[in-house]
């Protein structure tokens, strides 16, 4: 199989199973994979905060460290008045993290269907939007379609299409950037060179994607929550 029919492949959205009500529901192998991740956070989340101690210890050190740095990041970005939204912020950084890397343990990363990046771009600007009418008010967050000046509200109301339009297709052209990077490197070199990259693609550049999506996300939402005149 060449690299065209390959690429072809893993456009195509795999159906995992379907459930026969309806005449029947096909469940996306994608749907399935967030199901796990969701399973495994949960899971992880509980057994990770059981026991915690005054003085941390082991992964008590790394599980405080890793959230005390997500919370100053996103609060040095958004200020105090977006303070409440940290947590969907944290939550969203750590889904398409583990979503990213997955494909080193052989599984296909839910971010390499357009469905999936598609959502998570659109309900990331649905709730900045609704970050902004509850920070500004509906008539302030109209208003800030007029800013910095009236001539600026057909390009405003554009950014509302070319924001979750930017946010899905950097995601999503990366990962499969990177399947197809991964798979010229395996026709040139076979052996051990593309376990390598495999690593560098699978875990650091994954993880920076992800970085740069929920970074986007904050940013987009400190403008929407903006600051009262």
């Amino acid at each position: 199989m060449d690299i065209a029919e390959r690429l072809q492949e893993e456009l195509e959205c795999r159906v995992a199973f379907t459930i026969p009500i309806f005449g029947g529901i096909p469940v996306p192998e994608s749907c399935v994979m967030t199901w796990g991740i969701m399973a495994v956070v949960v899971i992880a989340s509980i057994l990770l905060v059981r026991k915690l101690k005054t003085v941390p210890t082991g992964s008590q050190c790394l599980l405080e460290t890793a959230i005390s740095w997500m919370n100053n990041f996103f609060l040095g970005t958004l200020g105090e008045k977006g303070k409440k939204y940290i947590p969907f912020l944290e939550t969203l950084l750590i889904y398409i993290g583990i979503s990213n890397i997955v494909g080193i343990f052989g599984l296909r990363p839910p971010t390499k269907d357009l469905g999936v990046t598609a959502t998570l771009a659109l309900f990331a600007i649905v709730l900045i939007q609704i970050c902004g009418i509850r920070e500004r008010t509906f008539k302030g967050w109209l208003h800030s379609f007029a800013e910095p000046m009236p001539l600026m509200l057909p390009m405003n109301i554009l950014e509302l299409v070319i924001k979750p339009l930017s946010l899905c297709m950097r995601l999503f052209g990366n990962v499969l950037g990177a399947f197809v990077v991964m798979e010229l490197l395996k026709a040139v070199v076979p052996v051990g060179v593309p376990v390598a990259f495999s690593f560098y693609f699978d875990i650091f550049d994954g993880c920076i994607q992800a970085y740069v999506f929920v970074f986007l996300t904050s940013l987009f939402m400190a403008e929407a929550i903006g600051e009262e005149d």
